[in-house]
Order: C-alpha cells, then structure tokens, then sequence
C-alpha cells in the first residue's frame, strides 16, 4: 500500500541519538549523510553518559523490521553496506574484504593498518576508510580534511546546539557524575543514574547515596572523602558529606540563567527531547457515531486522544492519529428507510449531523409501533454489505457529508487527524478471516449459537463474536483493524483513547490477541476516563457538541463585553472568545485525573479567576503585552548579550525555577499519559507569572535591567505557549 504523511516521512528516515561523549561521530555521521537522499534526524540521548550512540532504523525502505544499532561500528557498517554507492559499486570479493576490515577493526587493530588496507582495496578513495578509521581513532581532522569548510561549520553548530539544549539539571548531573567518577574510578553511569533530589534542601539541591557506588570502606566516611575532594566550578557551588550521602548544592544562578537563555534559544521547542526518536505511535481517539450525537464523551476522548499525541511528538515520537468513526451496520439501513421517508436534501446540506439524527430518533420511534421496519432496514442493510450501488452511495453521502461537518467542529477545537477510518474499512471477508484464524487456533467455541472465546480463566468473562444468526460482532472488526494497523504501519505502540465504560471491551481485546500469538498485544494500550455530568444545553436533554462551544462562545463574549475599555482593544472578538470559550472547556476537562467523572460548570470555568483556562490566556496574553510595551525585543539574537545577574529578586528566582522545571514536566507526562500534569504546570507558571509582574516592572527602569526582565518574562511566555499547545489550545496575544 501507498504509505500517508507522517508514515511516509517516517518510515524515510533515519534517527541517530546520541551522547556529548559520542559528539564528534555524531558530526561524522551528519556530515557523512548529508550526502545521501533519505533523512537523518540527529537528537541528544536523554542519558547524557551513553558511551555508544543509537541508529534507529523504522521498518520501511531501509529495514524489513525496525532496527536498533548501537554503537560505532555497527552503525558505520550499516551506512557503508547499506547506504554508500562506493560500497555498492564493489564487486562481492571487494565487499567481503571490506567487511572483513571492520570486524578487524571491532578486534583492535591497528587504525593506520586499517586505513591503508581499506584504501588499497577501494582502489584509491579513502573517504569511507575515514569513516571507519576514525570510529576508533577520534581524530577530529582527519574526519573532516576533505569537507567544505561551510558545510563542516554548519554541522558542528547543529550538533553544539543539540548538546548545549540538553535538560540542565541532566547537565549538572553529567558534571557531578564526571568528578565522581574522576575521584573514585566508578564509572560515571553509575553516579549519574543514582543522583537524586536532596530530602533535605539545607543540605544540598541533589544527593548521591554512596553504597550505591560499592566502594570500600564504611559508607558515611566514604562520604565524607569524596564531598572533601569534589571541586567547586560553574555547576557545583558546594558538597557535604552527610550519614551515607554526599549532598550537592548547585550553582543557581548559572542554572536559572541558562534556563532564560535556553527557553528562547529553543523557541518551541523548549521542553522536547528525543527519547521517543525513531518510534510510531498510532492514537485512535474521538471515533464519533454517524447519526448520533458528538456528545460529551467523544468530547473528552478528542481533547485527551489529541493530547497523547501532542506529548509524544514532544518526546521525540512520530505519531499517527486515527478517527475510527462508527459508520457501518444495521443502524444505517434504519436510517436510510428513515431518510426516504423524513429526509431533506437542504436539512442534511446544512447540517448532516443534526438531521441524520433527527431522522434517525423518528425512524426508531416508528419502528417501535411497526416491527415490519427493522426487516425492511435489514434488508437495506443487506444491499450495502452486497455492494448495491445506490444503496452503497447513499451511506457514502451520509458518512462523506459528516465528516466535513465534523472536520469543522475539530478545527475549532484545534484538532486535526491523519486518517478518518472507521468500522466500514473492514469488509466481511476480513472479518471471517479473523472467525478463520480462531478456529484455527482453537479459541472459537458455541454457546446457544453463538460464536464465543472463552476468557473465564482470566475472569473476563466469555467474548461473543458472532451471533447465533451468523453475524459477526464489532470486537471481529477490532481484531482485524488491530492486525491490519499492525501489518500496513508497523506501529511501535497503539492507544485507544475510549471511556471507561469499555475497559472490560479492550482487556479482552488484547487478551484475544495474545492468544491468537500476537506478540505485539502489549504494545496495545486502553487510555480511559471518566464522565461528563450535567453537560445541557438551553436546547435540550440532546447535547450536541458545537451547542456546547456556541453557548459557551456566547457566555464568554458577555463576560468579555463587560470590561468595555479592553473589549475596544479587541481586532476580533468573535474569535477571540471562542478561543477562551474553547479554553475554559478544555482546561475544566483535563484539571484532574482522566478517570475522574466531573461535573461541567459553565459559570466556573467561564472565570478569568482561578484555574481555569481564560486564566492562563490572560497569562499568555499580558506576557505578549510586556514585550509589546518595550522598545526592544529579546530574542535568540541578542540573549547572550543580556546581563542575567540583575535578576537578584526572589520572585524572579522562583519564575526562572518554574520555568527550568518544564523540561522534566513534559517527559514525566508522556509517563503518565495525564494532560493534568501539563494544566497544573502551566498554572503554576502563570500564578508566578502574576506574581512577578506586579513588582518587577520592566517600563522606565534602566536598560540593563528591563533588558534582563524582559528576557525572563519572554521565556515564560515561550513556555506557557508551548505547555497550551500540548494541551491543544491556541495562546491568544491579545484579550
């Protein structure tokens, strides 16, 4: 099949990681590739001390499977069998005593031999015996004696940057781990992967438990020595030995500083990392009923399901997001005897949902008096599944016609997918392949007729897959999407963003797959939540969704029109207060836990006070005022030559810190999959925002001073937009 964007990117590509140890290789490979046609992606392992770089190679073009190489050697094997016309141009002899070359060099032999030998069997070129001589050489020259000095200098800056971007307190930890290891001959993995927060902030910012490193001696005056002999540079101001841990007190000014300068020299990208590179992630999320409402529940499962996305994208996944809508069955041979009969060509042009719906609640009301209706709907139905045209091109209507209205009601939410599915991709035949692939396995059972799997003994109870009249139900359908996902996308993990109402649906679901021997069931996960209650509208006991944003547009423009002085200001306020309409709906849903029910609260969350989402716009939107006022701009232009050391006040101290701690706030959130984590991170930003802005003026104070205050209140506006767009919304610069 034809791969869609992202897949297709994705699949092109290569993804190498690397450590600060592993710099010069990775300049190698970035200069090397640059001569090749697929794409490599270059980011920072997380683990500042890998001593061997990674090559992610997805399945695609490159790979029969996706790959992982680790270290040098492999990695420029790789490129040299795989990716290099000089290697391919070689008769099968020449290649052989190539590799053979390499595997000498992997047992220490000597890189000038090395070199020689390989040049002598290429005939001449000896670029590519660079490429392996220097994996164990490290001589950074002979590397790039024959590159264009433009294109080198270009290279090396991208990977400085890559390095110099890596999360700060990673960096501290990196130089501690370095001078322990220096003291005690532990290798520095073992320090780095053992620095923790200090219980006892007196003491020290981070702690090392000693018996960690096994060191002779009793641990409390091991302790003692090593803090003794730790030396006091640009990270580490102090170390105290104290019972079995050796406390580090850190440079903080150098860490809030680069904290300022960080956030604006990244822009967007503050907060990303690469943990996640050269992974897909397929998130099924939203997945309305045609016909039926878009209710409170698709409403949670929209925000959240884009969330995921959004957070893994921040970590360095590629993710594919899918509308699985519910769009094929019996249901819609009722409504197509509804439509023959209630329908309206201008009703369903201009708003398909709505009158879908209404045709569909007056086709059940009459097939409740008139069971004759059902039969007639069946054999509707019938038609569809035999491909009758007219029949098949009437639902195509119905379904192509809701996704453009559904399209619009997502863009307002900011949400976007790459593939609207949906149960009607799967055909018959699919499906008695999977009925096929169970009895094979011996997994099918009958219970009264029906088709069943037997899951007592996991005590999830018995799945019923086709029925006693041989109808097959929908969990066929999500085995062979599963299969079908897992076989066109080669997908590393797969989310189903549903309520809770379907977790018994989804653990047998996976459980069915682990049976059929599909090893890649535990790359499937069930995202749940709770539910929505009281969510009405003035309308009705029937929510659709866009009611819910046009009234709580319509009660935000009141509230806006209240403060006439600003609403004046204001180039467009129908849009701006469906943006803060949309903000104060979105942040209410994702404030708690995801399987925590809530209660909707139109006059709460409509509040500029309290946590709620016109709070953090107003936030966003005052930052952008700060900056306007001032004659000058910071930004990654002039921020290193912007004196930080004036920012002496404590509320200054305490922004930059909640501005540093974005980094790991973003990584512990792709952990737990809680947009909470990012709401009440952005909320605790933007009440230290409130609380800077009140005393640290940056209008008619010395330059240097507004110039440094300035810089740090652009840093926080950096940040609170990027922690809104994880959470989907758009920061407003004006309200």
């Amino acid at each position: 099949m034809t791969l869609p964007e992202p897949l297709a990117a994705h699949k092109s590509t290569l993804y190498l990681v690397f450590s600060p140890l592993c710099r010069p290789f990775a300049e190698l490979l970035a200069w090397k590739h640059s001569k090749h046609s697929a794409h490599l992606q270059v980011g920072l392992d997380t683990n500042l001390l890998a001593k061997e770089p990674q090559l992610v190679i997805p399945q695609g073009p490159f790979s029969q499977k996706r790959t992982v190489l680790v270290g040098k050697s492999s990695i420029c094997r790789y490129f040299a069998r795989h990716q290099s016309e000089l290697y391919n141009e070689q008769q099968l002899q020449k290649r052989a005593q190539i590799d053979q070359l390499i595997f000498k060099l992997g047992q220490g032999l000597p890189v000038d031999q090395v070199k020689k030998e390989v040049a002598e069997s290429l005939n001449g070129p000896v670029d590519l015996a660079h490429c392996f001589a220097w994996d164990y050489s490290l001589q950074h020259p002979q590397v790039f004696e024959k590159a264009d000095s433009e294109e080198k200098k270009e290279i090396q800056t991208k990977i400085e940057q890559i390095i110099r971007n890596a999360p700060l307190l990673s960096q501290y930890k990196y130089n501690i781990a370095a001078q322990v290891e220096k003291i005690t001959g532990v290798d520095a993995q073992i320090p780095y992967n053992f620095l923790m927060e200090a219980r006892d902030k007196k003491l020290g910012d981070l702690q090392l438990a000693v018996p960690a490193l096994k060191l002779q001696g009793p641990p409390p005056q091991v302790a003692k020595d090593i803090a003794a002999k730790i030396e006091q540079n640009e990270f580490i101001e102090s170390a105290v030995g104290q019972g079995v841990f050796v406390n580090f007190k850190l440079n903080k000014q150098k860490l809030y500083h680069e904290t300022v300068r960080q956030a604006i020299l990244l822009d967007t990208k503050y907060g990303t990392n690469a943990s996640g590179f050269g992974n897909l992630a397929v998130v099924e999320f939203s997945s309305p009923n045609i016909a039926k409402p878009f209710h409170a529940g698709h409403l949670r499962s929209t925000i959240i399901g884009s969330f995921i996305s959004n957070i893994l994208q921040a970590n360095g996944w590629t993710t594919y997001k899918i509308n699985y809508l519910g769009d094929w069955g019996k249901q819609y041979g009722l409504l197509a005897v509804g439509y023959s009969k209630y329908g309206s060509e201008e009703e369903l042009a201009r708003d398909p949902i709505k009158h879908l719906f209404d045709v569909y609640v007056k086709i059940n009301e009459e097939a409740r008096e008139d069971p004759d209706v059902h039969e007639t709907a069946r054999k509707y139905f019938k038609k569809m599944e035999d491909g009758d045209e007219e029949a098949y091109g009437l639902w195509k209507r119905f379904r192509d016609l809701s996704i453009v209205k559904y399209k619009q009601i997502y863009e307002r939410l900011n949400i976007s997918f790459d593939l609207f599915s949906g149960e009607s991709q799967y055909s018959l035949s699919q499906m008695q392949d999977v009925m096929d692939e169970l009895h094979d396995k011996n997994l099918l059972v009958t219970l009264d007729g029906a088709q069943v799997v037997d899951l007592k003994p996991w005590d999830i109870g018995t799945a019923v897959i086709g029925k006693s009249d041989g109808s097959l139900l929908y969990l066929s359908r999500d085995i062979a999407a599963a299969q079908d996902r897992k076989k066109n996308y080669g997908f590393d993990e797969m989310y189903y963003v549903v309520a809770s109402q379907q977790d018994h649906h989804f653990k047998q679901l996976f459980k069915i797959l682990e049976l059929l021997g599909k090893t890649w069931y535990q790359t499937c996960f069930h995202i749940n939540f709770g539910m929505i209650e009281g969510m009405s509208t003035r309308k009705g006991n029937v929510v659709f969704l866009e009611d819910i944003l046009d009234q709580t547009k319509e009660e935000m423009h009141n509230v806006m029109k209240k403060n006439e002085q600003k609403y004046a200001q204001i180039e467009d306020p129908e849009y701006v207060s469906d943006i803060v309409g949309m903000s104060s709906i979105m942040i209410q849903d994702m404030s708690a836990r995801r399987i925590k029910d809530y209660t909707f609260d139109m006059q709460r969350m409509l509040s500029f006070e309290g946590d709620t989402g016109p709070y953090l716009q107003y936030a966003h939107a005052r930052l952008c005022s700060i900056e306007r006022g001032y004659h000058k701009q910071v930004n990654a232009s002039n921020i290193q030559s912007i004196d930080l050391d004036l920012l002496k006040e404590e509320k200054a101290q305490l922004l930059m810190q909640q501005i540093g701690l974005y980094p790991d706030v973003v990584k512990e959130a792709a952990k737990s999959k809680e947009p909470t984590a990012i709401v009440k991170y952005c909320l605790a930003l933007s009440h230290k925002v409130s609380s800077a802005v009140t005393d640290l003026y940056v209008q008619n104070q010395p330059e240097e001073i507004a110039l440094a205050r300035l810089a740090m209140f652009t840093a926080a506006r950096m940040t609170l937009g990027n922690g809104l767009r994880l959470l989907n919304l758009i920061p407003l610069e004006r309200m």
